[in-house]
């Protein structure tokens, strides 16, 4: 199994400050000398989670026949995971939101409701890097702490390890974040570093996702 990086921009508009973003992210996981590869999810056709639950007796989203079932293998075959997304309205946009939904398919239930949950994904030493850009300066005014906290606690209940965290605020402009040679050196720099990390792991076994 190839150590991998999979980086996922959850911007619907394209070479805007989120692709800037994740290029430097890339270019960080190649120093590092390992594989990385980005999916911009406004470049895939998907639907939200309907809720049918069907995902819970079949192990895998068999509701919704859309362009999720060549994203899933991506996730599977990727020890590392980097979510990147601009704040729309306080928050991660629509299309980021739908597609951590959709992640609900690698969860294992007891029958009873509620009762005890596991992810099929946090047995892998699985780690994680997620960033957020904002219009505004601040935490609250940006709505930077919610954002980066709606992607934190749905990777950390799939059991990834959220080794850092990037909040860009005070960009907004298309190709902005370019004037902020900070944002842009601290992309590669966690890049390289969550790299270096995957490297020096253990590889993990898949078989059982």
């Amino acid at each position: 199994m190839v150590k991998k990086i999979l980086c996922v921009g959850g911007s619907p508009r394209a070479g805007g400050n989120s692709d800037i973003l994740i290029r430097h992210f890339l270019n960080g996981i190649a120093d590092a000398e390992v594989t990385g590869e980005d999916i911009l999810l406004r470049d895939y056709q998907f639907r939200t989670c309907t809720g049918c639950e069907m995902c819970r007796k079949d192990k895998t989203c068999t509701g919704l026949s859309d362009d999720m079932q060549f994203i899933y293998p991506k996730i599977m075959e990727s020890c590392g995971l980097i979510l990147v997304s601009p704040v729309h309205n306080y928050n991660i946009t629509a299309i980021m939101k739908s597609f951590i939904d959709r992640l609900y398919c690698f969860y294992d239930f007891d029958d009873e409701r509620p009762g005890k949950w596991s992810s099929r994904l946090g047995t892998q030493g699985r780690k994680a890097v997620i960033a957020a850009v904002a219009e505004q300066i601040g935490d609250e005014e940006s709505g930077m702490n919610l954002t980066l906290k709606a992607m934190r606690l749905p990777l950390e209940a799939l059991g990834y390890e959220i080794i850092a965290e990037l909040p860009v605020t005070g960009v907004f402009k298309k190709g902005k974040v370019l004037r902020y040679p900070e944002f842009l050196d601290s992309a590669e720099s966690l890049g390289k570093r969550l790299g270096i990390i995957i490297k020096n792991s253990k590889t993990p076994d898949f078989s059982e996702i």
